[in-house]
């Protein structure tokens, strides 16, 4: 096998042009990897990601006309074996359970050394999970999300399971919330109004006594309700 054939092909997603060449020039020194494009804005990396398939996406979370865990969905249900790393410009512990809900492969902070972000496309093309910087298989990552929540979630009532059974719709909604959908985005893949989901929302909040759509994918996570991978793995069948 030659030296061509072993190289990591990425793709940079970034609307700030001095940011985006600056990651380009970083891959660009290593022997092992090679750029094969870049773009500005998130329909545009969509898309040049389906056509050029490479290992490997650097994608920013805040891009113009659709964001970085939207592009992360669209590529995740579309099963697309290209790996997404998330970069955001604040470290948002919260937006972790999203960005690898979504089916992101990696989530670090913008200011990382370029040495390691460099580190973390290699790790990511050998099949782990990063975040903060630690590489994690998948089992290992589903108890580090549960120690992270543990610790910077608001502390509420946790009864084991909820005192009034969620109804089958509203697992659906649930795992849609889980999984970072918006309310319209759900409306769209359940086929119902969009104020119906509000009201299925309002009662998930209510039964699992949670006050916001993050304390409630917590809950689901934490209890194997939904699991993030499934599709991930079905897809490497």
């Amino acid at each position: 096998m030659g030296a061509k054939a072993s190289k990591i092909s990425v793709v940079i997603v970034d609307d700030h042009p001095i940011f985006r060449q600056g990651v380009v020039d970083a891959f660009s020194m290593e022997r092992d990897m090679k750029v094969v494009g870049q773009a500005s804005s998130g329909q545009e990396g969509l898309q040049m990601i389906l056509d050029l398939r490479p290992a490997v996406a650097v994608v920013d979370v805040n891009l113009p006309n659709l964001n970085g865990q939207q592009l992360t969905r669209h590529l995740r249900s579309g099963k697309s074996p290209t790996r997404v790393v998330l970069l955001t410009a604040y470290d948002d512990s919260s937006q972790v359970i999203h960005a690898m809900a979504a089916g992101a492969w990696a989530y670090c902070v913008k200011d990382i050394d370029p040495g390691k972000l460099v580190q973390i496309v290699r790790d990511v093309f050998l099949g782990g999970y990063v975040v903060a910087e630690t590489v994690f298989d998948q089992s290992g990552l589903q108890r580090w999300l549960g120690e992270r929540t543990d610790l910077n979630t608001r502390a509420y009532s946790d009864p084991g399971e909820p005192f009034e059974p969620l109804s089958g719709r509203e697992m659906e909604v649930l795992d849609c919330v889980t999984r970072g959908m918006s309310n319209k985005e759900i409306a769209g893949a359940l086929e119902i109004s969009h104020q119906t989901v509000k009201n299925h929302v309002t009662a998930i909040l209510r039964k699992l006594n949670v006050e916001d759509r993050t304390q409630a994918a917590v809950y689901a996570l934490r209890r194997g309700w939904v699991r993030l991978y499934d599709d991930a793995a079905s897809a490497q069948e």
